[in-house]
């Protein structure tokens, strides 16, 4: 309930603070849901898109209580839209923004996909409200009125969705790290198959090779033992000079 002059009431909990949060989504979405074909094409490649296209509902403008079917209708209005086709002076940008859209689509498709988004803007409302308490906590301790910010509706919104970005963004970071993470051991696993079949194959070539000049090997020593044989069998015994014999003198 709103107190006196429009100012939020303090007293509001967090369940009206939720209710009031999708109110102003939805007023939103009807709002942006009319965009033309370079507005939408534009809402999706503006900077920081690469994180702010994260949230699958924030790119089809989409609550996420919304049916099988809704998701069906938006998604259709929302591709032709941007199909490059329809935007033939810029096809290029129309062809990331239409990848964008069809790539959100396909993750709310995925019942897992669809559950691990609801979860992270879950996970930043409750973020945000969990903060809230602490800081009303903190100024009733310290005597000072409890009233935030946040306790307007479009505040409590504007936070929520920044904490839902940055989660999305911390996830994707380390969604990315785990990648490359991946990467670099699949990398290093394969250089050390290459290098253990390259060994491997050096030891068959070395085994294949020793095998092929074995006999080779073999007949030169048989050649080798069977020439010094002969040599030796033609071999001279040696001849020592042998001293004369000296006449001995006879005595007359």
């Amino acid at each position: 309930m709103a107190a006196a002059g429009g100012e939020p009431s303090t007293q509001s909990g967090p369940d009206d603070l939720f209710n009031h949060f999708y109110t102003e989504v939805k007023q939103i979405e009807k709002r942006d849901s009319v965009l033309t074909s370079k507005q939408q094409i534009d809402r999706l490649l503006r900077p920081g898109s690469s994180y702010f296209n994260l949230n699958p509902f924030e790119v089809l403008q989409i609550d996420p209580e919304a049916t099988d079917e809704e998701l069906k209708k938006r998604f259709r209005a929302l591709s032709i839209l941007v199909h490059p086709d329809k935007n033939q002076d810029d096809p290029d940008r129309a062809q990331l923004a239409f990848e964008a859209v069809d790539k959100a689509y396909k993750n709310l498709l995925d019942p897992e996909q669809k559950k691990r988004a609801v979860d992270v803007i879950q996970a930043g409302r409750e973020y945000v409200e969990h903060n809230m308490k602490e800081k009303k906590k903190q100024l009733k301790k310290d005597g000072k009125p409890q009233f935030l910010e946040e306790d307007d509706p479009e505040m409590f919104r504007q936070a929520v969705y920044k904490q839902t970005m940055k989660l999305f963004a911390e996830l994707e970071i380390k969604r990315k790290e785990r990648e490359a993470k991946d990467m670099h051991e699949r990398k290093r696993a394969r250089e050390e198959e290459i290098e253990t079949a390259e060994k491997a194959k050096r030891e068959r070539e070395w085994q294949k090779n020793f095998e092929e000049t074995r006999d080779g090997r073999v007949d030169s020593w048989r050649s080798f033992q069977a020439g010094k044989s002969k040599a030796k069998k033609e071999k001279k015994p040696r001849s020592f000079l042998k001293p004369p014999k000296v006449k001995m003198e006879q005595r007359e």
